[in-house]
């Protein structure tokens, strides 16, 4: 049992980390209310403190000594938080506050930590993942949920064809959103997956065929689900795509996808425990309470948790600090004055719709075409972010190429430009494009999109600004044109346009 001043010690604690790692709580309640994948994540922190509370007697009968390791993991997490502050990177903060409540376990009830680890490590599952990789994984579910999807309106003989995430019916065009990649029972059903394993009393094994099989039933049920309103578009309609019988067939796809998930917890009993049933496997486990005599009282006082509030403390005055630096960002000009004459290149402004820049987010962005005195075309993107501190950043140009239909056929890094780039061959039927893309910022050009984020990371913390861009030029390739031409036209272009980026992207 713990004493009322370890209790009370507990109490200020978590107060004390609640006020630290409050701007990253607040971020991920923000997301869980404007964005409909994490919207479980309200139930997961309810989940935690039920499981904890359906433990306790577990807990209450292994509590011992608090463990000098319990500080060492809450100086890791103190540590993963300030980073994550200076540089203004969510998930460093949502991890390290997950880590915190492990550390502070340690600190308070020792050994039974054991009971309480997995049911914090629960809290996991209700992290926003970073944009950037969201949008990742969102255009890879898309493509692979629209395939699938073509697979299944094709057993009903309808004659359908798929480019990128575009299904054309003949009559109707279904484009497969971000909204239908799946995401949204994803997340979710991994969560139920891993409370599921968490209470299935069986070997590792089971529990991690429980939880690992959430993935597979997520994407072949969302893709049953776009093949479905396929088939019922080509019979009654576009109707049965849009409006509530769409938002219905969400939730019975869900509700569907978490009987499968206990259907195989079933199988595997049948095929492993015949003897077995889901009550036993699911039961409450009766605890033996040891000897009042035999059981740890706490003392007046936790030295590691009295430490680890002085660390919260230091934390806390740190981040005060920091939150009042102003990040450095560099004055830009708008790409309005960007020149559309650049020797014998004649450029016309094109735009974005608002939705895309909406979703991007960018600072400042640069779209036009350019023509040379041959009429041959090059189209020059540019997307700037002054501050990439909240996850806001460009993503690889590899992410979104395949969703317009394109297919990639070729991708190359190499030198051009005297620089590091990106050389990418797409084809749509028979038509071809080749692009150039690379990142640029703080006097920096770099091709690798992974290498640009652990740069971005240094120089948040170190020289305390985020700004960079994005950098992509695209020609065509004509149907009997040499690609080495459409290189050399590309390089001219480069040669003429990067000079007069360094008025626009600073170092």
């Amino acid at each position: 049992m713990l004493s009322l001043k370890q209790t009370g010690l507990l109490v200020l604690a978590l107060t004390l980390a609640v006020f630290a790692y409050w701007d990253g709580l607040v971020d991920a309640v923000f997301r869980w209310s404007n964005q409909e994948e994490y919207s479980h994540g309200f139930l997961i922190p309810l989940v935690t403190l039920y499981i904890l509370w359906e433990k306790k007697a577990l807990i209450q009968s292994a509590i011992g000594p608090p463990m000098w390791s319990g500080f060492v993991v809450v100086l890791i997490a103190i540590g993963v938080f300030i980073v994550g502050e200076i540089s203004a990177l969510y998930l460093l903060i949502h991890y390290s506050f997950v880590l915190l409540l492990i550390g502070l376990s340690l600190v308070t009830i020792g050994r039974a930590t054991k009971y309480t680890y997995v049911p914090l490590l629960l809290l996991l599952f209700a992290i926003p993942l970073p944009y950037v990789l969201e949008v990742v994984l969102t255009a890879k579910l898309q493509l692979i949920s629209s395939s699938i999807g073509v697979d299944f309106i094709r057993m009903f003989q309808i004659p359908v064809y798929l480019e990128g995430n575009v299904i054309d019916l003949g009559v109707y065009q279904l484009q497969v959103v971000e909204a239908c990649s799946g995401l949204r029972y994803l997340f979710p059903l991994m969560s139920l997956g891993f409370i599921a394993a968490y209470f299935y009393q069986a070997a590792f094994w089971k529990r991690s065929i429980v939880f690992l099989a959430t993935i597979p039933i997520t994407i072949l049920m969302n893709s049953f689900r776009i093949g479905a309103i396929g088939v019922m578009v080509d019979n009654w309609g576009i109707s049965m795509a849009e409006g509530f019988l769409h938002d219905f067939e969400g939730w019975i796809i869900f509700m569907a996808c978490s009987v499968i998930l206990f259907i195989i917890v079933w199988l595997l009993e049948k095929l492993t425990n015949k003897g077995g049933t889901l009550a036993s496997v699911f039961g409450v486990v009766e605890v033996t309470l040891p000897d009042p005599e035999k059981r740890y009282v706490g003392q007046s006082f936790s030295k590691p948790l009295l430490v680890t509030i002085i660390m919260l403390l230091m934390a806390i005055v740190l981040t005060q600090f920091l939150d009042k630096r102003v990040e450095n960002t560099p004055g830009h000009v708008s790409f309005v004055n960007f020149p559309m004459k650049l020797d014998a290149w004649q450029g016309k402004h094109d735009k974005l719709e608002q939705r895309v820049i909406d979703k991007l987010g960018m600072t400042d962005y640069l779209l036009a075409n350019y023509r040379n005195d041959s009429q041959q075309l090059v189209n020059f993107y540019v997307a700037y972010y002054q501050s990439q501190r909240k996850g806001v950043s460009p993503h690889s140009p590899r992410v979104c190429i395949p969703g317009g239909g394109w297919e990639i056929s070729d991708l190359q890094r190499i030198t051009a430009g005297n620089h590091p780039i990106n050389r990418v061959i797409i084809k749509k039927g028979n038509q071809r494009q080749l692009v150039y893309y690379w990142f640029q910022g703080h006097g920096r050009i770099v091709a690798n999109e992974y290498i640009n984020k652990w740069y971005l990371l240094q120089d948040a913390v170190f020289k305390n600004r985020t700004d960079g861009a994005l950098v992509r030029v695209v020609t065509s390739v004509g149907p009997n044109e040499n690609i080495k031409a459409a290189d050399q036209r590309l390089l001219d272009f480069m040669a003429q346009a990067e000079p007069e980026l360094a008025d626009y992207i600073l170092d």
